[in-house]
This record gives C-alpha cells, sequence and structure tokens, in this order.
C-alpha cells in the first residue's frame, strides 16, 4: 500500500509539472491554431539559462532571468517567423510544420552546448525529503505540486478576469470575427506565446531536480510527454490540459512503479504508455475529454 501511496503522489507532482507545459501548448493553439513543437526545446532552453546563471545569480534571480528570456525567445520567434505566414487556417498548418524545423535548430545548439553533463539548476530543494506518515516524499516533489497549482490558478484567473483573456477566448471561438470586432489578434498571439515559454521555463526546474539526476539534452524530450495530454484534454481546453495532465503523470508513474508486474508489455512501456492511453481515449472520444465538436455551414 506504501508503494501504491508513492506512486500516485509522484504521478501527483509529475502531472502537475505537465500541466504546466500543457497550458503551454494549449494557449498557443487558442491564439493561433498553431501546435507548437518547439515547446520541449523551449523548455530546455529555459532550463539551460537557470543551470549556467544560478552559481552567479542565485536561484531566484537566474530562474527571474530565464523565465523572463525564455517568453521573450518564444515571442520573438512568433513575431519574425510565425506571424509572415498570416493567421487563417492554412497558414496555421505551415506554421506548425515550421516550428518542427524551430525545434531542430535549438535542440541541435543545446545540445552542442550540454554534451553528455548533467547540469544542476541549483534549486533550493536538493535531495531532501520529508516524512509524511509512512511516505516518504521528495521536497521537490511537494513544491512541485504547491507551485504548479498556485502558478495555473493564476493562469486560469489571467484567462477569467482579465481583457487579454477575453480577448483570447473570442480569438479561439472565431479569428475572423474577433479580429472584426477589434480584437488585436497579433497582441493575443504574441501574448500567448511569451506565456507558453515562461511555463517552459519554470517546468524545466521540476523536471531536472531530485529525484531526477539533472538537466540533460534529453529533458525537453521528456517534456513532449506533456503533448499527450494537452490532446487528451482538448487542445482548446485548458481545464482539459489539467486533467490530461493528471492523467498521464498518474499513468506514467504506475507504470514504472509496477514495470515488474507489467513486464510482458517491454521494458520501455512507460515511455510510450501516455500515448497509449492518449489513443485509447481518442478512440472513444476524438475530440479529448473536454473538447468541444466544431460545426461548420457549407
Amino acid at each position: 500500500m506504501t508503494g501504491f501511496l508513492d506512486n500516485v503522489l509522484g504521478g501527483l507532482a509529475l502531472g502537475a509539472v505537465y500541466a504546466l507545459v500543457a497550458l503551454g501548448f494549449v494557449v498557443i493553439f487558442k491564439a493561433s491554431g498553431v501546435l507548437n513543437f518547439a515547446h520541449g526545446s523551449l523548455l530546455l532552453f529555459g532550463g539551460y539559462l537557470i543551470a549556467v546563471l544560478h552559481d552567479d545569480l542565485g536561484f531566484a534571480g537566474a530562474l527571474a532571468l530565464a523565465v523572463l528570456t525564455t517568453a521573450a525567445l518564444a515571442g520573438a520567434l512568433d513575431r519574425f517567423l510565425l506571424q509572415r505566414g498570416g493567421q487563417d487556417a492554412h497558414s496555421a498548418h505551415v506554421q506548425t510544420i515550421v516550428t518542427i524545423g524551430i525545434d531542430i535548430v535549438l535542440l541541435t545548439d543545446l545540445a552542442r552546448r550540454i554534451g553528455g553533463d548533467l547540469l544542476s539548476l541549483g534549486d533550493p530543494w536538493g535531495d531532501a525529503v520529508t516524512e509524511l506518515g509512512p511516505l516518504t516524499v521528495a521536497d521537490s516533489r511537494l513544491a512541485a505540486i504547491v507551485v504548479s497549482a498556485v502558478v495555473i490558478g493564476g493562469v486560469f484567473a489571467l484567462f477569467r478576469f482579465t481583457s487579454w483573456g477575453l480577448s483570447l477566448r473570442a480569438a479561439a471561438e472565431d479569428l475572423e470575427a474577433a479580429a472584426l470586432m477589434g480584437v488585436r489578434l497579433g497582441r493575443v498571439r504574441a501574448g500567448a506565446w511569451c506565456l507558453a515559454g515562461a511555463l517552459a521555463a519554470l517546468a524545466a526546474v521540476f523536471l531536472a531536480a531530485f529525484p531526477a539526476p539533472g538537466l540533460e539534452r534529453t529533458t525537453g524530450q521528456i517534456a513532449l510527454n506533456a503533448f499527450p495530454a494537452a490532446i487528451l484534454g482538448g487542445l482548446a481546453s485548458p481545464a482539459g490540459a489539467l486533467a490530461g495532465s493528471l492523467i498521464i503523470g498518474l499513468t506514467e508513474a504506475l507504470v514504472v512503479g509496477y514495470q515488474s508486474e507489467l513486464h510482458v508489455l517491454g521494458e520501455g512501456f512507460g515511455d510510450v504508455a501516455p500515448y497509449a492511453v492518449m489513443l485509447l481515449v481518442l478512440l472513444v472520444r476524438p475530440t479529448g475529454l473536454f473538447g468541444a465538436k466544431g460545426a461548420a455551414r457549407v
């Protein structure tokens, strides 16, 4: 029973971090219709900045600068590489393909810089643990749950109570109608990309923290496990991204925790389990758990 509870708590912590990444996918898709396949590279970029700056600036200073820089980079990529292609549905498909090229360029450069090293981000939790009854929990996991909950709550408040959030929701419903009503789509897109970049940099801290060995060049690929979480919940639904992330996090943690019992599925099944769950759900709900069926008049 203790092992099960430990796996569940670890899955919740992992799901909370995935939620930060999945929200980035969702907010960009809502604002522009683009699937950002460069999101994992942006996360790796933010983590790398923290790793190289924390000795000089301290963890808090390095985190703040990395979040701002990654947000600015994401906004610049959209402004100077993607928005030039227009903002209709066809352009969104082309821009999605462009993000694959951006990902290759960023990942190649970052992999060259990191090499085979394991980089410490200097987080204040280190390898400290806390006793919760029969459970021994890494402080980094508790911090991941608390910080993610606060940040995600702030993001949902941003969606609900600000003019930018209203504009984002209007753009997600109908880009052309929103533009005719005076919504400045370029600013909405820029805000969405910057927000996604900031969330990715924050998520890097917890993906590299104990019990993970540190930041490595494959960390960005691990972050892409949040992609099936976004698909699972419904790409246009922030609430769906949160629910999907928790499901994916719990699935991954339980599959890894009970790997010996699931050996018939293969030793690496934990890596593909998120995608297997995504496919099973999409067979029943093609639009995702919280996705709405679209209607078109012809």
